[in-house]
């Protein structure tokens, strides 16, 4: 039997003010984990430790309370959006996400020794957590042998900050967790995109677009944009290549990682566009754009530019106002973008001009503000609240880097690293190739405030703020209110105990007396808001009555 989350069906535009940056979206990371006194340890067991420590965390927080596991039920990640479903026997195992890692203690005990498995460290079975829903909407899991914090979904991109940085302090409190653990090898986690030794992990960004915007205006619209945006939001990375055989320092943590223009896969033969269907909502209405171009953020203005721009420019494809640019070769465009700190390379279009990334990014820039002020949404009084901060930082941003680059080392991530390490350069007389140089990129991404160098310039005022720390610890145990994420987050944290599973598109309820699992959909992602299940939530202390009540706002559901 099935229940309906209450609430009006949002409309093809997602039921937001049009023209600008408000939309749904949401961010995935995955951490860079070490052991450092466990070096050969398996990454993905201790990933798993990660998840244990946080679900450690939030049963004291709960007083005994219950982890809510995942629900693979609607789970696609073979359905692509040109129109095929790729063959199971034909899939890479790694594009296989749509049933869980499976990890026993047995096997844990192998690897680490049986003294490690803690009485608590386990569920009822006797396996280790690998997937937990928390209490602020959100996801944590175990992602190709790393954690993954995959956020709730938000409407904008102030939202879209709070709620990924929620989840650094998240990571954070599992490796405190740990930490404190003396049975238990120590693990650090970064907030980066690669090891510097071939291997590189994902910081995704997922964006809710109308189903009826043909997929190659996306691909034509986004594909220019893609191969410039770093240069407002890279996260830097020092050596050029996969395995940084080269010595220098670049603008992206992920360029050098992808080798082909359109393609399903994440982890192999990564593509500048991601053509996975997998929308996690209402199918004939909507599309999920998955972005996985992205770097991983600590610099929150970066990472407020990286959502709102690229809202911006999906809003201009659906209008059909997106700039007719097209890149020549576009991976290595892509590559030659990022090798270029000075910012002067030229990029080839395909009319035969020949422009510099700063160039095309004002391009975009001047139709999405142009089509935002047409819209009234841009307006600073009476627009959507968001999109005029959107256009005001990326203009001042580029008009930084184009002229006084100093000033916009306190926003963008890039040049903030870069200008630290040419502090030590300078200093000390150290080339690109020096060892400690990579150190120093390394413990920029460190999540621990008084290790990581990035907290050390935020604690010193030189890196600007979108959001305060309040807010962001806020995060951590409440979920977004205007969307499906309140639903779901207050669920876990009012009735965990009776939940058998959750997703992105519903929840599951195992109440006590009833004879079946109760799902209850959610689908539309503007339903289950803070308005419209609020009261619902505060009327009901019990998970039987909240559904009886809920099955009666359904009437034949």
């Amino acid at each position: 039997m099935t229940a309906v989350v209450p609430g009006k069906p949002a409309d093809t535009a997602g039921g937001l003010p049009v023209g600008g940056a408000m939309r749904v979206m949401g961010s995935e990371t995955e951490y860079g984990i070490h052991a450092p006194s466990a070096p050969g340890a398996n990454a993905t067991m201790m990933s798993a430790r990660v998840i244990q420590a946080y679900a450690q965390v939030t049963r004291q927080r709960a007083a005994g309370g219950a982890e809510t596991r995942w629900d693979y039920t609607d789970e696609e990640p073979l359905h692509d959006a040109r129109g095929w479903t790729l063959e199971r026997s034909s899939a890479d195992p790694e594009q296989l996400t749509d049933q869980p890692p499976v990890l026993d203690a047995e096997a844990v005990a192998l690897a680490y020794g049986r003294q490690e498995l803690e009485a608590d460290g386990e569920d009822e079975s006797g396996t280790l957590l690998m997937n937990m829903v928390l209490g602020n909407g959100a996801r944590l899991y175990v992602d190709h042998a790393h954690p993954e914090y995959s956020s709730p979904e938000v409407t904008n991109p102030r939202a879209a900050v709070t709620w990924d940085a929620a989840g650094d302090l998240v990571a954070l409190a599992a490796v405190r967790r740990l930490a404190a653990d003396p049975d238990l090898p120590p693990v650090n986690l970064y907030k980066n995109n690669t090891d510097n030794k071939s291997v590189s992990y994902g910081s995704h960004e997922n964006y809710l677009m109308p189903r009826s915007v043909p997929f190659g205006e996306i691909v034509r619209g986004l594909t220019p944009f893609f191969v410039t945006r770093q240069i407002i939001c890279g996260a830097g990375r020092v050596g050029l290549g996969q395995d940084s055989a080269r010595a220098g320092y670049q603008i992206s943590q992920r360029a050098d990682f992808f080798e082909t223009e359109v393609g399903l896969e994440t982890t192999i033969r990564r593509p500048i566009i991601n053509t996975r269907d997998e929308p996690h909502a209402t199918a004939d209405k909507y599309r999920r754009l998955h972005v996985i171009i992205g770097d991983a953020n600590l610099s929150q203005t970066s990472n407020f530019l990286k959502f709102g721009t690229t809202a911006m420019v999906l809003s201009l494809i659906e209008a059909g106002l997106a700039p007719r640019i097209e890149v020549h070769e576009p991976v290595a465009a892509l590559q030659a973008v990022s090798h270029d700190t000075s910012l002067t390379a030229l990029l080839r279009l395909g009319d035969g001009r020949r422009i510099t990334a700063l160039d095309l990014q004002w391009i975009y820039l001047e139709a999405a503000s142009k089509h935002a002020q047409d819209t009234g949404v841009a307006d600073a009084v009476d627009g959507d609240g968001h999109t005029h901060e959107v256009l005001e930082r990326w203009s001042a941003t580029l008009s930084e880097l184009g002229g006084d680059r100093a000033s916009a080392a306190s926003s963008v991530e890039w040049l903030a690293k870069l200008s630290l390490l040419e502090g030590y350069r300078q200093r000390d007389g150290l080339g690109w190739d020096n060892a400690r140089l990579g150190l120093v990129d390394l413990q920029w991404a460190d999540i621990r405030p008084e290790k990581g160098l990035y907290y050390r310039l935020l604690a010193r005022d030189r890196m600007q703020r979108i959001v305060d720390d309040a807010a962001i610890a806020r995060a951590v145990t409440e979920p977004p209110s205007d969307t499906r994420a309140y639903f779901r987050g207050r669920c876990v944290s009012r009735f965990g105990a009776d939940l058998a599973g959750a997703s992105w598109d519903s929840v599951i309820f195992d109440v006590p007396g009833r004879g079946r699992l109760q799902r209850v959909p959610t689908r539309e992602p503007l339903r289950g808001t803070e308005a419209l299940t609020g009261a619902l939530f505060a009327r009901h202390r019990e998970a039987g009555t909240f559904l009886a009540e809920l099955l009666g706002l359904s009437p034949g559901s």
